[in-house]
């Protein structure tokens, strides 16, 4: 039986979403659906609003310089890369990478994913 809220007493509604493996009704803040233990897609605006399109030409024209990383607020490891010239080379390579496959993140965190 459903436990139900006494009467008089105010019960915040919150946002529900179907899974979109198996069609279950879940919190629209979960990561993982409970029923079936698949993981969600990320919700809409935990993407960063730096784009793909710029931080790769600056990463692939200036990447030992570390400017790609300014350019979404990293500004301390952007100094760092600055300083080594991209760990000779090494993360600017790895940073390209990254940012072609949708792994590179902006300073909060949030990943930089649309490309224009």
């Amino acid at each position: 039986m459903e436990h139900l809220p006494q009467r008089g007493t105010y019960v915040p509604a919150r946002a529900t979403k179907y899974c979109h493996a198996c069609g279950s009704v879940i919190d629209a803040q979960a990561f993982v659906c409970p029923p079936c233990g698949v993981m969600q897609l990320a919700p809409p605006g935990l993407d960063s609003e730096k784009r793909v399109l710029p931080a790769l030409l600056l990463c692939f024209f200036f990447g030992i310089f570390g400017i790609h990383r300014f350019y979404v607020g990293k500004k301390g490891t952007g100094l760092l890369q600055l300083l080594t010239l991209g760990g000779l080379g090494v993360w600017m390579l790895i940073d390209l990478i990254t940012i072609l496959f949708g792994g590179f993140t902006d300073k909060e965190g949030e990943k930089v994913v649309e490309w224009i």
